[in-house]
């Protein structure tokens, strides 16, 4: 790899200009410099057996390459109510994409490939979702009127998604502020993408249609720890129900970033909600180097309107080009074309996310848009490239075009039909880095970094349903469903804390949905709540996390574990030792599980007299010297014993006066 060590010294001079830092090392203050705003639209699977507008079956995943048959589309754009078209629409119409759908028969139906109407909306997901929207303190609607919302990314068939919006003005509360939310939505889910390359796209329509929730709030956070809280409340709430899925791909989130000055940019489907935080500080310092170049820009071009690039493409001759890359596309017949960016010097450099510069917000375009395919990009401010700076400038000096000190310089590999496309998406990158902070929706990377996905969508692509007739909600039927719903979060973090259960343990409590066990075992078992807390969220969740689960297992077995325990006279403390084969074998009786841990009932007394035994053991193979290690060493001789036999803290005690 070569390095280009002036655009290394302006990335590190560029980042440093902006004052970023990185989230570990990030304050308040320097949150509350860049003006830093978040919001949330938090998507969540809700557990039915049928999807949403059609009999079909929910749950029931093919693999990529187990299919039926295949539908193939060519999508384009509409115009809404008021004679516009969205952007996000004709942007994906540039791509000029084949749309693959890979169906399998056991999981669609014509409605899927929209050959027939919709049917009338899941009651059943219906009934879930206006529950949690009262949980999650929203005003009803009086009547569900479906919309449809245009996505012309070929993620659904019809090109466009039905939803229906069901609750408004609500708000969630966290441990230290309220979080207000504009509204929650019933939609049905978007297929499964299996693979994404040059003008070709596939999808599987096995998980298209499924019933999936949309709470929406509003920019409430001010730093990127508030914007993973919120989310994780959100999905404990939808959780506590009992009435979503749970798994990989089951919830998911849009992540709303904006800085002073800059502009409301959607991150799509962050998987992770660990991933919140590096993901919004990251994009709001994005921003904010953005704004940096659109200060620089605006020095160096007095008028936007006259900028325009220049471009050439080279001649298609092989022996120009020696070997390597560029020799390959013109055998290929790809078209290489130098591309002059005037005022451009020292801009494709310029910092813009760890590890990446504005050079990138162009590439990350052409791919998308142009749907050019790695590698079709080089510059002359590369931070590190396969081809020396000197080879990227031969090839630049093989054209007519003339620089000046000030430009800088791009080389493109596209194909001919390409070509427009690729030149246009490139001016328009540099027209909007003039102008600021483009509206965009970004895709999200676990090392916290994103790219551009699309457009961000605007209100044009909404439309109403004429498929579909109004659904009134009846008082009765409201008043039906409001019945037994269950305790707030926020309260349920408030008796944890009272009951002095340590933080670390709520996440799992709450993520799992297990905090009626908790409180169970306190309430109607009376075991302590430090011993309760300790064993659900450090001791099952490490079971959980290293042993392969037996899919009969359930939370509700350890309820009946310590029932058994406690009412045969054994310490519950054994329950360590069964839970493994428990959760291996859930349908085995507690007295077998006894057997295969080899336990056996000792009279407290006996465990005690072993104490003075054990520890003249000791005084033989360590010597009279009783350091640090020698309590811990007589417990670590008589605990298997000890357990389900005597409380260990009372064996401690024992032996510290022994």
């Amino acid at each position: 790899m070569y390095e280009n060590r002036s655009a290394k010294a302006n990335y590190k001079k560029t980042r440093k200009e902006i004052g970023y830092v990185s989230r570990k090392n990030a304050s308040q203050k320097d949150y509350d410099r860049i003006g830093f705003m978040s919001g949330l639209e938090v998507h969540q699977q809700l557990d039915t057996k049928k999807k949403l507008f059609c009999n079909c079956p929910v749950g029931m995943y093919q693999k990529p390459d187990d299919f039926d048959a295949e539908v193939i589309r060519h999508m384009r754009p509409t115009m809404s109510e008021l004679g516009e078209y969205d952007g996000t629409a004709l942007m994906e119409f540039k791509t000029r994409k084949n749309i693959t759908y890979r169906l399998k028969k056991e999981t669609a139906c014509t409605y899927e490939v929209d050959d027939t109407p919709p049917f009338p909306i899941n009651k059943e997901a219906l009934g879930i979702a206006l529950r949690i929207s009262m949980l999650s303190k929203l005003n009803i609607v009086g009547e569900v009127h479906i919309t449809r919302k245009q996505y012309l990314d070929g993620s659904i068939p019809t090109g466009f998604q039905r939803t229906a919006i069901l609750g408004v003005k609500g708000e969630i509360e966290l441990p230290y502020k309220k979080i207000n939310l504009i509204q929650l939505s019933i939609e049905e889910d978007s297929c499964r993408e299996v693979s994404d390359i040059g003008h070709e796209r596939i999808y599987r329509t096995d998980r298209l249609g499924t019933p999936l929730i949309e709470t929406v709030t509003e920019p409430d956070f001010v730093n990127p720890d508030e914007v993973k809280d919120g989310c994780d409340y959100i999905r404990f709430l939808n959780r506590s129900t009992g009435l979503v899925k749970t798994g990989i791909g089951a919830g998911r989130q849009d992540v709303n970033v904006s800085c002073k000055g800059g502009t409301r940019v959607e991150i799509k489907g962050v998987a992770h909600t660990k991933w919140i935080p590096e993901l919004t500080h990251n994009e709001a310092f994005r921003q904010w180097s953005l704004l940096n170049i659109k200060r620089i820009l605006n020095k160096r071009i007095d008028a936007i309107n006259k900028w325009k690039l220049q471009y050439e493409i080279l001649p298609d001759t092989p022996e120009l080009y020696k070997r390597g890359v560029f020799k390959d596309a013109v055998i290929s017949g790809k078209k290489i074309i130098v591309v002059n960016l005037p005022y451009f010097k020292k801009i494709l450099s310029h910092f813009t996310q760890p590890n990446k510069v504005f050079a990138n917000e162009i590439f990350d375009r052409l791919k998308v848009i142009a749907c050019l395919i790695p590698p079709f990009m080089f510059h002359t401010e590369e931070l590190e490239s396969d081809l020396s700076p000197k080879k990227i400038k031969q090839i630049i000096d093989l054209s007519s075009l003339e620089f000046a000190k000030t430009d800088a310089q791009l080389i493109i590999i596209t194909p001919k039909d390409d070509i427009k496309t690729a030149i246009e998406t490139i001016e328009e990158r540099c027209i909007m880095a003039y102008e600021g902070v483009p509206n965009e929706t970004r895709k999200s990377f676990s090392d916290g970094s994103t790219i551009f996905e699309r457009v961000l969508p605007g209100a044009e692509r909404m439309y109403p349903d004429t498929d579909s007739a109004p659904i009134p909600l009846p008082e009765t039927y409201l008043d039906e469903l409001s019945k037994d719903l269950p305790n707030q979060i926020i309260d349920n973090y408030k008796q944890m804390k009272k009951w002095g259960i340590p933080e670390d343990y709520y996440t799992y409590i709450l993520s799992k949905n297990i905090f009626g066990l908790l409180k169970k075992l306190i309430t109607d078992l009376k075991i302590k709540p430090n011993y309760a807390g300790k064993f659900i969220g450090q001791i099952l969740k490490y079971n959980e996390g290293h042993l392969k689960l037996n899919e009969k297992f359930n939370y509700n077995l350890i309820y009946k574990l310590f029932d058994f325990l406690l009412k045969n006279g054994i310490e519950i403390e054994l329950a360590e030792r069964m839970l493994p084969e428990l959760m291996a074998h859930p349908r085995m009786e507690f007295e077998s599980i006894l057997s295969v841990i080899k336990f056996k009932k000792i009279k407290p007394k006996q465990i005690l007299e072993n104490i003075s035994f054990v520890k003249d053991k000791f005084t033989l193979l360590k010597g009279k010297n009783k350091n640090k290690d020698f309590v811990n060493w007589i417990m670590g001789q008589l605990r298997y014993s000890a357990i389900g036999n005597i409380p260990l803290n009372e064996l401690y005690q024992a032996v510290i006066k022994n």
